[in-house]
């Protein structure tokens, strides 16, 4: 009896670990997936726009990406898409097809430069309201501190009525984020 209890505590205790790390883990969907679930659910769609060759990047995707906060706030608010911006795939998207033309190396497809409105740096994060429409895009490496804000900024439309400095001077953190 008493190896019976050992077990179902080692066996709970190992559920909760696991259970802990899926809430710290984005659900990440592909573009066309993102778009299709915001026709009948709308929300926001988060777009980490990264290339496989970018250093900053996977630190993004290691460290920001897998904290408990911000994997909380693309689980809940938005669709979270993670695009690499060299892919060949063809994307059908706003009645247009994207494609990556290039037949070079490192060539950008050609939603990249559209979500990032030419200016390409990686990583870049595309914010697309729930018609899927550009709101902005945002370049550079961020940690959880510097994202959750940007993060609810958006999410809760505060952009509608004021600027993000004025936004950041009040925020106040849902969880503490190193």
């Amino acid at each position: 009896m008493k190896r019976i209890v050992f077990l179902l505590v080692i066996v709970s205790l190992g559920l909760i670990k696991i259970s802990s790390a899926q809430e710290a883990s984005v659900k990440w969907y592909t573009f066309e997936e993102a778009v299709e679930l915001n026709k009948t659910n709308h929300r926001k769609i988060f777009i980490d726009v990264y290339t496989d060759w970018c250093g900053w990047c996977k630190k993004m995707e290691a460290t920001t990406f897998t904290h408990p906060a911000i994997a909380k706030i693309l689980n809940e608010e938005y669709y979270a898409v993670r695009f690499d911006a060299e892919t060949n795939d063809t994307i059908d998207f706003a009645g247009r097809q994207f494609i990556n033309e290039g037949g070079r190396s490192r060539s950008p497809h050609q939603l990249a430069v559209a979500l990032l409105q030419g200016k390409m740096s990686y990583p870049s994060v595309a914010y697309l309201n729930e018609d899927n429409q550009l709101l902005t895009a945002v370049p550079g490496y961020y940690t959880a501190d510097n994202l959750e804000p940007i993060l609810m900024f958006f999410a809760k439309d505060a952009f509608k009525s004021q600027s993000f400095e004025e936004y950041q001077k009040n925020f106040k953190s849902g969880a503490k984020t190193n």
